[in-house]
């Protein structure tokens, strides 16, 4: 067995559909297992195969960070183990940011080695969120956070688990560090059991074609998306284009805006990112590690050329990048990183603002980004909990399109919880969760709208916030108008109201109080006077425009008709960009 090696291109085809399969069963598992909402409900978790390098294979794109993410966890572990300390059924775990790749100490990766005929042949492996892994606040991500030490337990590269079984050891470590110990035992097992299913695949596939047949088969996959990347990149004028994007602030510095600044240098097919011109480090938990920032730019390279491309070594062979190290794209240990994602968004739109002039009809305005927050306490049993969900926005307009509302954006990608699952395993109950109307900035395409989520909490708890753009706009293009900003609040029975910056760690909330939340909603593409009144009146009738925006911003007057329902009046006169 596993002697076969000539197969034809078709066959190959074949090979690497079945191991996109095999991550896509990974990833179902490892859903269907989940303890805790962040993994079963927002899937804020992926899966991935790679070759024995750690080079990525295959991965669902569920999160595109974590396809820089697993060859740095892949890479930390080889450098902690030499292969022939490796067993067949060994997991290892890592969520260190600097020792491994993941992006911050939630985000726990869990590989296991694969052999075939006594030599590593891959990993497979999974990152997934744990709903607290200690640190200063509930929910280990507190915007108060001055160093990773403050951000929970950090693990370097460590054997978790073998063909025995799982470490008491390291088991008990990990408990007695969390105020959720069986959801983030439970993950964990779950991400060991995905990690044992993919192997089991993996090896199904090696016994039917043979190791070099498999091998050459991701082999040519890497190489067609490398090829195809090439073909567009050297199709694209040669020169430097500049582009930038900003965050409300670092966290510590009085609101000033945080700038991230890209250089991208084509010339003939290859492609360089420069991010030497970004502010310095973050003394707030703002910071990003470079594994990061290249993945983003290999989501970046997807949108602009072809969003069907395999996720796989192949992006990774044509994304070149500089940094210095200090910024807040490169920080220097142990600098706090735990609100990574929102600079993550701002790498993506300051990327794809530098390379609008080469691919303008894939241009789109700014989003309202991806956050988070983490409610935790002890319920009326006694019980702790940690309520941690994540949030989209408004996504920007794209050239030709209106922007999608209340939805994902770029690279958080994960889902918002239902209502019905927050209120039956949290003391709140979610008095409200709608969309904002006019939060789109306006434009011929608008851009999405934000939505508010309002909670009453039931017990005393303590909130931390991993949010953005509060103080910076969703920017418009093409003379669209910027989104709204987002707002935090939390209002006592009292009338007291509390407004919290976008990112605040360790906040006091009592039995009682209101937390409402309003995300950003997207920029607007294009003069809004060119938008046809009839798209406007459409607006008003979705709820997504009011009637007085639609005349003061579109300059189109709507009105009810005899039975109460909006129509067009005509337009007022000239709009303000015609005066």
């Amino acid at each position: 067995m596993g002697e076969r090696v000539t197969v034809d291109a078709i066959e190959q085809e074949i090979i690497y559909a079945r191991l996109l399969g095999v991550v896509q069963e990974m990833q179902n598992a490892l859903f269907r297992t989940g303890y805790s909402t962040i993994i079963r409900e927002s899937q804020d978790a992926s899966c991935a195969l790679t070759d024995a390098a750690g080079r990525v294979i295959a991965q669902q794109t569920v999160l595109p960070l974590h396809l820089g993410a697993f060859p740095a966890c892949v890479e930390g572990v080889l450098a902690a183990y030499d292969v022939c300390e490796m067993r067949s059924g060994d997991a290892y775990v890592v969520n260190h940011p600097y020792f491994g790749g993941s992006p911050h100490a939630n985000d726990m990766a869990a590989v296991s080695p694969v052999f075939f005929e006594d030599q590593l042949v891959g990993f497979c492996g999974s990152i997934a969120h744990k709903s607290d892994i200690g640190g200063m606040a509930p929910g280990s991500g507190p915007g108060s956070a001055r160093e990773i030490y403050q951000e929970g337990l950090h693990l370097p590269p460590v054997r978790y688990a073998s063909a025995g079984g799982i470490s008491r050891e390291l088991e008990g470590i990990l408990r007695a560090n969390s105020r959720t110990p069986d959801l983030v035992a439970g993950d964990l097992q779950g991400q060991v059991g995905c990690a044992r299913l993919g192997e089991r695949r993996l090896l199904a596939l090696f016994e039917k074609y043979g190791r070099e047949a498999v091998e050459s088969s991701w082999l040519r996959s890497f190489a067609q998306v490398e090829a195809r990347l090439r073909e567009v990149i050297s199709a694209w004028p040669d020169g430097v284009y500049e582009g930038e994007a900003f965050l409300d602030n670092d966290g510590s510095n009085g609101g000033r805006p945080v700038r991230i600044h890209v250089a991208a240098s084509v010339r003939g097919d290859r492609l360089r990112f420069d991010f030497r011109g970004c502010d310095p480090q973050a003394v707030g938990p703002s910071n990003i590690r470079p594994p990061l920032v290249r993945a983003a730019c290999y989501y970046v390279l997807k949108c602009l050329v072809d969003p069907e491309l395999p996720s796989n070594a192949g992006l990774a062979a044509v994304v070149e990048a500089d940094f210095t190290p200090g910024t807040i794209v490169d920080p220097i240990l142990p600098a706090a990183v735990n609100t990574y994602i929102p600079t993550a968004q701002a790498v993506v739109e300051a990327a794809l603002r530098a390379l609008a002039p080469v691919a303008p009809q894939r241009q789109i305005a700014g989003s309202g980004g991806t956050g988070a927050i983490a409610l935790g306490g002890r319920d009326a049993s006694g019980k702790g909990f940690v309520q941690y969900e994540l949030f989209g926005s408004g996504l920007g307009a794209r050239n030709g399109k209106d922007g999608v509302s209340g939805t994902s954006v770029h690279v958080g990608n994960s889902r918002i919880t239902p209502i019905e699952i927050i209120e039956s395993e949290f003391p709140v109950r979610v008095r409200r969760f709608e969309l904002i109307p006019d939060s789109g900035g306006a434009g011929r395409w608008r851009g999405g709208l934000g939505f508010s989520r309002e909670y009453e909490v039931h017990a005393e708890a303590r909130l931390s916030t991993r949010l953005d753009k509060h103080e910076v706009a969703p920017f418009g293009l093409m003379g669209g108008a910027d989104g709204h900003t987002g707002c935090t609040r939390i209002d006592g029975p009292n009338g007291k109201a509390r407004t919290l910056p976008s990112r605040a760690g360790d906040v006091p909330v009592g039995a009682g109080d209101t937390l409402l939340v309003e995300r950003p909603g997207g920029g607007g593409f294009g003069d809004p006077a060119d938008r046809p009144p009839e798209e406007v009146l459409a607006d008003v009738r979705e709820g997504y425009v009011s009637v007085g925006a639609a005349r003061e911003i579109y300059g189109v007057d709507i009105g009810p008709d005899a039975e109460g329902r909006w129509q067009l009046s005509g337009r007022p006169g000239p709009s303000t960009s015609e005066q």
